[in-house]
């Protein structure tokens, strides 16, 4: 351990501590820009210069990459320390007068308008990008210039072939100077969430779904930053129990087992076959299984009934039956998936549960296929709950120029041509056997 004196009073720590770790460690408070837990400690940005006696004089450091040793004495806002604070203060609020970071740190230090040449960047050059573009293991970014001249940005300043969208630099960036697009011409996408029907995104490291068994994380190797380029492994310093092994791979096991299941599951059908129905092009367009995480506790908006576009709740939703089931025109199902029409039912039971306010719903179907213990009771109950079922094959959704609503063309039961507006639609999709279930029949 080591002793030393902070502020007047003294104070213990592990050696090979930074100053800044143990003030904040005592909740004293020392700004920084350059500083982030992630990255090894720089002393570009110089805000967190503090006083140090050492015996024989007075000098300044970088706390946050200056250890603690014994018998020191820090001064962390003595009037010589806030003096250099304000000059840099004053100094970055003149290369960016319109960043809302520089602004709150002028104001915490009573910083008034700069008595230098006004400059209209937003970058405070505090290197975070370019060092953790260095820790993933792309450097795709680094310094250029000198003085007055330096900035940020790829070799050649042209589109970096190194970089591997990861999105790090655009993360850390505290002013929202870095442009992603400025950097790489790749595509730049989230990572979709399986779980969540792909509403929602989420991170290399995952837990896949609430009750997963085992319930611990995965990491999705195609993603990580360091199956990747070989670099990172922030997610290994910053576990506290010392879990993660980036050099486990997989292995084959063998058991001695009395019978094997084969619990083959299914595939969701791909509504994108059906051009009309505009899946995919229009976000209040939604798959079943995307409105089940829709109403889930447990999904994206927590149960509560909102559309994607704007995550507003609506007023009126129809759900068209038979998308990929008893089809031979859009494709080659002429079966019947024998589920879709009561999770129909029973999902417009829960929207109007869920609804705030009135809600419309409306079930486009062929024919209600109710085999199953009272499903016929549930059905009629749906109807006497104010559920509309209208008998008629949907040959078209549009989008409403100017909303986010949506319109649907068909004709009634009475062989009348008839457009309704809606405010979302669900495809009830059907079942199709798994490519790799065929391969195994």
């Amino acid at each position: 351990m080591v002793t030393f004196i902070l502020n007047g009073r003294e104070v213990k720590a592990e050696e090979g501590t930074t100053i800044l770790q143990v003030a904040e460690a005592n909740n004293i408070y020392i700004p920084t820009l350059c500083n982030h837990k992630a990255l090894e400690p720089a002393g570009l940005c110089r805000l967190c210069t503090v006083e140090l006696f050492d015996g024989r004089r007075k000098r300044f450091v970088t706390s946050c990459n200056y250890p603690v040793w014994t018998g020191m004495e820090v001064n962390t806002d003595s009037e010589e320390v806030i003096r250099h604070r304000k000059m840099l203060i004053e100094l970055l609020l003149a290369r960016c007068p319109n960043n809302d970071y520089v602004n709150q740190l002028a104001e915490q230090f009573e910083v008034d308008a700069p008595r230098f040449k006004l400059d209209d960047d937003d970058c405070i050059l505090c290197g975070l990008c370019v060092r953790v573009c260095e820790r993933i293991g792309a450097n795709a970014i680094d310094f250029s210039g000198r003085g007055t001249e330096m900035e940020v940005a790829t070799p050649f300043e042209t589109l970096a072939e190194a970089c591997v969208a990861c999105g790090a630099c655009d993360f850390i960036c505290p002013t929202g100077h870095i442009k992603l697009s400025e950097i790489t011409d790749k595509e730049i996408r989230p990572i979709l969430s399986e779980y969540n029907a792909g509403l929602t995104g989420r991170k290399p490291v995952y837990v896949p779904y609430a009750q997963a068994v085992p319930n611990i994380p995965a990491i999705d190797r195609s993603k990580c930053a360091h199956f990747l380029t070989g670099g990172c492994k922030i997610c290994a310093d910053f576990c506290p129990t010392g879990a993660i092994d980036h050099s486990q791979v997989d292995e084959e096991v063998e058991i001695e087992v009395g019978a094997i299941v084969l619990a083959t599951g299914f595939r969701p059908f791909d509504p994108t076959q059906y051009d009309d129905y505009g899946y995919a092009k229009h976000p209040n367009v939604v798959t079943s299984v995307e409105f089940e995480r829709i109403l889930s506790s447990s999904g994206p908006w927590h149960g509560h009934l909102v559309r994607p576009s704007d995550e507003k709740e609506p007023k009126k939703i129809a759900w068209l039956q038979c998308v990929g089931s008893r089809d031979i025109n859009h494709c080659d199902n002429g079966y019947c998936s024998g589920v879709c029409c009561m999770y129909a039912v029973k999902e417009a039971m829960i929207a109007k549960e869920h609804a705030k306010d009135g809600l419309d719903t409306a079930i486009f179907y062929m024919d209600m296929r109710t085999f199953g213990k009272e499903f016929e009771q549930y059905y009629n109950r749906a109807q006497e709950d104010g559920v509309r079922f209208v008998r008629s094959r949907i040959h078209s959704v549009d989008p409403v120029p100017a909303t986010d609503n949506l319109v649907l063309g068909y004709v009634n039961e009475e062989g009348e041509a008839v457009s309704e507006e809606f405010d979302m639609v669900v495809l009830s999709v059907g079942m199709e056997a798994p490519p790799g279930v065929i391969e195994l029949a």
